[in-house]
């Protein structure tokens, strides 16, 4: 026997899912976004300084010559299926029904947040600023101590030396990092309040960044080996993200399974834009 829910139904869950998707990921508004794209891919385009010059009297004007690099963001299908029998309810409990909206959107904003680490640690990295626009910077103190606050004052001056605007500065890094500042020595009792209020959740920005915590992950999380792990902070337009599917979902009834299968969907890919506007910190979380 097939049985259907009404549209009404199906809206109104699809619009919970997308309420608890938009409040639980974590990087999605710290990069470029692109969405309604056509197709398996996007160009981003870059492009390069210019440099103002001067022309003579009834001279041809000099072009500047700017480079226009193109980034190709490949983008994949996801999914985020679960067979359940609450829509079988005469009337669908609220409480389960969120609850289910909220697996669903959170495995699917997980998998974008993943996304967009998978693309930042797989460019290639210096550890002097080479004045090339497809390096990034790395600080690597996983041989000596744990996250510092020198680490972040390091990433903020590789953005400086490059003029890296000031403002959309980001850093995502694990929850344990962020703890571990509380017993930096270097934290002054004037820094320690700030510090706590970020371990705490009640501010989000120090030094011109803005943090974001990520906890460990089925999907992989922060990249790292045994103590040794990795913080990123970045400028927002350094990454970006193309979306062909931005969170959708379904209701159908499956009679092998004599059960609804609940579906988030999403399709995106990211790429890294300008590799220079990234820092990776690494760093001995058993320090």
């Amino acid at each position: 026997m097939s049985k259907f829910l009404t549209n009404a139904a199906v809206i109104e869950f699809d619009s919970e899912v997308k309420h608890e998707y938009q409040g639980s990921g974590k990087l999605r508004n710290t990069i470029s976004i692109r969405t309604g794209v056509v197709g398996e891919s996007y160009k981003f385009t870059r492009m390069g300084k210019g440099v103002a010059n001067q022309k003579a009297s009834q001279a041809d004007v000099t072009p500047m010559d700017i480079s226009h690099d193109r980034q190709t963001a490949n983008m994949a299908n996801w999914l985020a299926p679960e067979y359940t029998d609450i829509f079988d309810q005469a009337e669908v409990n609220f409480e389960e029904k969120q609850e289910l909206a909220q697996t669903i959107a959170k495995a699917i904003s997980r998998r974008e947040d993943q996304i967009i680490i998978d693309a930042i640690a797989a460019i290639s990295f210096v550890s002097t600023n080479d004045e090339d626009a497809d390096t990034g910077r790395v600080f690597d103190d996983s041989a000596t101590t744990n996250f510092t606050l020198d680490l972040v004052r390091k990433a903020a001056g590789h953005l400086d030396d490059i003029e890296s605007d000031e403002d959309n500065r980001h850093i995502v890094l694990r929850a344990l990092a962020l703890q571990k500042l509380l017993e930096d020595p270097e934290v002054t009792s004037s820094d320690f309040a700030t510090v706590k209020a970020l371990v705490n959740g009640t501010l989000d920005s120090y030094m011109g960044f803005k943090f974001h915590k990520i906890g460990t992950r089925a999907e992989g999380g922060l990249p790292g080996a045994v103590n040794d792990r990795t913080a990123f902070a970045y400028h927002k337009t350094a990454v970006g993200i193309a979306i062909g599917i931005d969170m959708k979902t379904t209701i159908d009834w499956i009679a092998q399974k004599t059960s609804w299968l609940a579906n988030g969907m999403f399709k995106a890919g990211a790429v890294v834009r300008e590799p220079q506007g990234i820092v990776k910190m690494q760093y001995d979380e058993a320090v």
